[in-house]
């Protein structure tokens, strides 16, 4: 099973907010998850990205790898260097 680092779209018609969400790689994407680690608000003035760095480390570990969205996020927030997603 491959495992992924993706966003989860919430929020209503043309307001969105994202959970950062770890789900197989085969799940819908909003369908079902393992763990969420943060969220994404894209409507504040300045985006708010707010991710729990200990569980990312933790998923990064296991093999999960982030979409291209969420590394850039990741990279935008200085929490880590991510390789780009495959």
């Amino acid at each position: 099973m491959a495992v992924r680092i993706r966003l989860a779209r919430g929020g209503r018609k043309k307001r969105p907010f994202y959970r950062i969400v770890v789900c197989s790689s085969e799940s819908p994407r909003d369908g079902r998850f393992i763990e969420k680690i943060g969220t994404y608000n894209p409507l504040m003035e300045i985006a708010e990205v707010k991710i729990n760095a200990e569980r990312l480390q933790y998923w990064i570990q296991q093999g999960a790898k982030p979409t291209d969205t969420v590394a850039s996020l990741i990279r935008k927030n200085g929490l880590q260097s991510v390789e780009k997603a495959s």
